[in-house]
């Protein structure tokens, strides 16, 4: 476990912060629509959500979460679909899960810096921040477009400690899944864990993190 004083917070977006699940959902649907397939049920999104919308659209053609371990990419005509339905929905129906805005505001009355690290790209992550009121909270957003490799590998991680000034030894990393885990704790940061978020069906409690943690506002009560 690492020790010593925590001095930034890097979080997860989608199943961690804010609860997007809706809003994928209706993208999905109206990719499959543009495509003459039957919809989705919102229960296989919010297994499927964690690797970025290519991955998303790769495992809602193929209706399981192997699918996203193809190499190839998506079909460009799918890929562009879900795009221009996410444009539109992205941000509508998306609210902070429980103890999100308490936890923010615990961590800035601490002074602690705070950044996104998230794999959804910059088009929507950006917008998404913004829309739902977060975006002020945030020195850094890291998006799955940004670098050559996104989470779990931890270069989004170290990138975003070197923006903030810190070491990931000073940092927290705080997320709802295995690819958070990885990508903070092969950095060298704390890692705290969510068990409420978008887990692609695994477990987190399994995981050896620091905590698990029922919210942010809990999260931000150990530091």
């Amino acid at each position: 476990m690492t020790t010593g004083a925590i001095k930034a917070v890097l979080i997860d977006l989608d199943g961690t912060l804010l609860d997007t699940v809706l809003d994928l959902h209706a993208a999905a649907d109206g990719m499959l629509a543009d495509l003459g397939r039957p919809p989705v049920a919102i229960e296989d999104i919010r297994a499927y959500v964690g690797r970025g919308i290519p991955n998303l659209v790769k495992r809602v053609l193929a209706g399981k979460l192997e699918a996203a371990d193809d190499p190839n990419p998506p079909p460009a005509d799918a890929l562009a679909s879900f795009k221009k339905h996410y444009a539109e929905f992205n941000g509508r129906k998306a609210t902070p899960f429980p103890g999100v805005m308490e936890g923010l505001e615990a961590f800035k009355a601490k002074g602690l810096p705070m950044g996104v690290i998230t794999n959804k790209a910059h088009a929507f992550s950006v917008p998404l921040l913004e829309r739902t009121g977060l975006a002020p909270y945030m020195s850094t957003i890291v998006s799955g477009d940004l670098l050559p490799r996104p989470k779990p590998d931890p270069m989004p991680v170290i990138w975003a400690c070197g923006r903030l000034g810190v070491s990931p030894a000073e940092t927290l990393m705080i997320g709802d899944s295995v690819h958070d885990f990885h990508a903070g704790h092969s950095a060298g940061c704390r890692v705290y864990l969510v068990p409420y978020g978008y887990n692609e069906g695994q477990d987190v409690r399994g995981l050896a993190c620091d905590a698990i943690v029922s919210s942010l506002a809990e999260a931000a009560a150990l530091v």
